[in-house]
């Protein structure tokens, strides 16, 4: 019964798993061969973040994509109280932010290789569709293999 459970929540949209730890990330990326995509979001407090998140990283099309391609990570600053992370997730996501995000961009995202090379960038919401936004990651996937 659980793996059915599983199985049907796995075919769900909004389904995609999002690490929170970037040593996991990599170590998933270098046994997959797959790049990182990370994105740094203020989930409660950012309009573009929530914007991003609703409009390109939920899409069927993001999602189909990246189930198969990706490895993504999500360092979330969120600021109210009820949505408060743990001190060590706060701790695992400022020092990610502090190599990546040093001036505190939100949106930002990131493509990485799998030693934690940035490939590609997009400071603030990416104003394309979902369809051009995946283009453009597989493209960087393709020059990466």
């Amino acid at each position: 019964m659980k793996l059915l459970l599983i199985t049907l929540f796995s075919l769900l949209p909004g389904s995609l798993i999002w690490t929170s730890s970037f040593t996991e990330a990599q170590q998933k990326a270098k046994t997959s061969h797959q790049l990182i995509l990370i994105n740094f979001s203020g989930s409660d407090w950012c309009g573009p973040c929530i914007r991003l998140r609703k409009e390109i990283l939920e899409s069927e099309t993001f999602e189909t994509y990246a189930k198969d391609h990706l490895i993504l990570l999500r360092a979330d600053f969120p600021r109210q109280k009820k949505n408060q992370l743990s001190a060590a997730q706060v701790k695992l996501n400022e020092a990610l932010a502090e190599k990546y995000n040093p001036d505190g961009k939100f949106p930002y995202t990131l493509l990485v290789d799998e030693n934690g090379k940035v490939l590609k960038s997009w400071d603030g919401y990416p104003n394309e569709s979902p369809e051009k936004f995946v283009q453009q990651i597989a493209s960087m996937n393709r020059a990466n293999n």
